[in-house]
């Protein structure tokens, strides 16, 4: 019974786009409380406001776990440390390929619809993970730790680039 277990959280990154979406609901919340001044019945326009603030923000703050488990790949995403939500989940036998991301045999899957859960940082090195399921290509790109990647080298070292 040797089972091959590993685990690894990465954090994502804070984007232009989460930060787009926090000046605009700072905006708004201003322009609810400047509402009020004008009308008096409107008191629970910045309450809302400020409740969506609350529920919005914690979204923004986000974690990608990757637990591999017997060629098993489950990612889940955590948001503000209380909510799990499961993303992807694949077996290494739906593996068509696991490159680097800037690895030359990903050429010909270009086309392939990309699922990225990196921690978007620029400083992690990202890998490609090809799968085929259900009539349909799908390119994950993650940032899997040795470990992982010595685990599908594993159980399928033909499908495997390292670097």
């Amino acid at each position: 019974m040797n089972d091959y277990y590993t685990e690894q959280m990465v954090k994502k990154q804070t984007d232009m786009k989460d930060i787009a979406i926090k000046a605009v609901l700072a905006a708004a919340t201003i322009v609810s409380f400047l509402i009020i001044m004008m009308y008096p019945i409107g008191l629970i326009l910045p309450i809302a406001m400020i409740a969506l603030d609350v529920f919005i923000f914690g979204r923004l703050k986000v974690e990608y776990e990757y637990l591999f488990v017997n060629g098993d790949l489950d990612i889940d995403k955590i948001m503000n440390k209380s909510k799990r939500k499961k993303q992807f989940s694949m077996n290494v036998a739906d593996m068509e390929l696991l490159a680097p991301s800037d690895a030359v045999e990903l050429r010909q899957y270009q086309n392939a619809r990309v699922l990225d859960f990196s921690s978007r940082s620029g400083q992690g090195k990202t890998y490609a993970l090809i799968v085929s399921g259900q009539g349909e290509m799908k390119k994950v790109i993650f940032e899997p730790n040795k470990t992982i990647i010595e685990g599908f080298y594993m159980l399928a070292p033909r499908k495997v680039v390292r670097s």
